[in-house]
């Protein structure tokens, strides 16, 4: 396990303590916010979903151009001023009182985060070699999840508390781990500038075959909020499971991922094992999907049982999923435009968690059974549709490469 969450010394550990503070600030947020909006602040849950909404949406539109300004101007010094600027728009939900001042606050939240995650990737890819981004990227996968876990033990702690102060504690300590991000990215090794000055507006927009990868990974990521939203209101409302299953099945998605995201990662090495790894992922996913459904109308132990089987199956489709996007995300990226492509892939983790809700509710909780099929057969076109479409995205990139012929 430690080697699963310890990189080697040097500039990749710096980055997965830089990681490692955030992500306990975040898990403590995450369990507690939605709370602490709606009690404390005196916001309606649909004014906070409403405005949740609003903001990802905008961090997804402003991720690309973020990235761009860590290409032109260095991915470091863009990373620490956002992880400030994450933790500023942290402070700020202290002192929120209204639903307009909670949506600005959310939107600079938003905006930073996404801004942060292209810088941090442009930051990654100056300090380490091709071969070794998977590597490092499975090894922050498995820092984030154990700083989550911690995290959400102490906004637990916070939850049982119940009041202002428990809920003001967590923001702060969100804050203050950006802050120490910032400090932790200010000690690695600058990155200079690779982009050159004048690029057309639109930049990646006009890249339709890394667009094309970019919306097959989006749907591919439609899973994201299975744990969170589908799983239990499937489990609460379709089977005879125990609710305190929810639970569990989150504790062993997050044990997996940090024990086992760094092996599944090893064998991912560029385009062609990316793509089989995202095509096995899709059979995963498949076979968790089709395990969830047969949960319905099963005995409480039955329920249980297959529950537990989709979940670890799902665990795995998740990992491959992952490695095999993460290679392409850089492979097919232009090297003297990293964070650019980067802000651009990452709008589809900020489209899944926007979109995820509404699609899996409506095809879990309300179709059902063919819901469950559905939501793999998609899954599994989809990672078999990548193979294809990043073949097509390398030969376009090898096009541009290309010198133009002097007659």
């Amino acid at each position: 396990m430690t080697n699963a969450l310890v990189p080697p010394a040097g500039p990749q550990r710096v980055l997965a303590l830089a990681q490692l503070t955030n992500s306990v600030g975040d898990g403590a947020y995450y369990v507690t916010s939605a709370l602490y909006f709606t009690h404390v602040v005196g916001l309606t849950p649909a004014r906070v979903g409403l405005g949740l909404t609003l903001a990802w949406a905008f961090g997804s539109l402003v991720g690309v151009p973020l990235g761009r300004l860590a290409d032109r101007r260095g991915p470091r010094g863009t990373a620490v001023l956002l992880a400030l600027a994450t933790a500023l728009a942290v402070g700020s939900f202290l002192i929120v009182r209204g639903f307009l001042p909670f949506v600005a606050a959310a939107c600079a939240y938003a905006a930073a985060q996404s801004g942060l995650a292209a810088a941090r990737q442009a930051l990654l890819a100056g300090l380490t070699s091709a071969g070794e981004r998977t590597g490092l990227l499975a090894h922050l996968q498995s820092t984030l999840n154990a700083g989550l876990a911690v995290g959400a033990g102490l906004g637990g702690v916070a939850l049982s508390a119940g009041t202002r102060a428990a809920y003001l504690g967590v923001f702060a300590l969100d804050a203050v781990g950006f802050v120490v991000c910032a400090a932790l990215l200010l000690r690695l090794p600058s990155v200079p500038p690779r982009v050159a000055g004048n690029r057309h507006g639109l930049g990646v927009l006009r890249d339709r075959p890394y667009a094309v990868v970019t919306l097959l990974n989006t749907v591919l990521l439609l899973r994201m909020p299975l744990l969170s939203l589908g799983l239990p209101l499937w489990i609460a409302e379709r089977t005879d499971a125990p609710t305190w299953l929810v639970s569990a099945l989150f504790v062993l998605n997050t044990g997996a991922v940090m024990v086992f995201q760094v092996r599944m990662a090893r064998g991912v090495s560029g385009l062609a094992s990316a793509t089989r790894a995202v095509r096995r992922s899709g059979w995963a996913m498949l076979a968790a999907c089709v395990a969830f459904a047969l949960a319905a109308g099963a005995s409480p132990g039955a329920a249980v049982g297959v529950l537990v089987v989709g979940a670890v199956l799902q665990v795995v489709a998740e990992m491959g999923q992952s490695a095999g996007s993460w290679q392409l995300s850089f492979d097919l990226a232009p090297a003297d435009r990293v964070g650019e492509y980067q802000g651009f892939f990452g709008t589809g983790v900020t489209v899944a968690r926007t979109l995820g809700p509404l699609v899996l509710t409506t095809l879990l909780v309300e179709w059902g059974t063919p819901g469950w099929l559905l939501l793999g057969g998609v899954t599994l076109a989809a990672s078999y549709a990548m193979g294809p479409a990043a073949r097509r995205a390398q030969g376009a990139r090898a096009d541009v490469r290309l010198p133009v012929p002097v007659n």
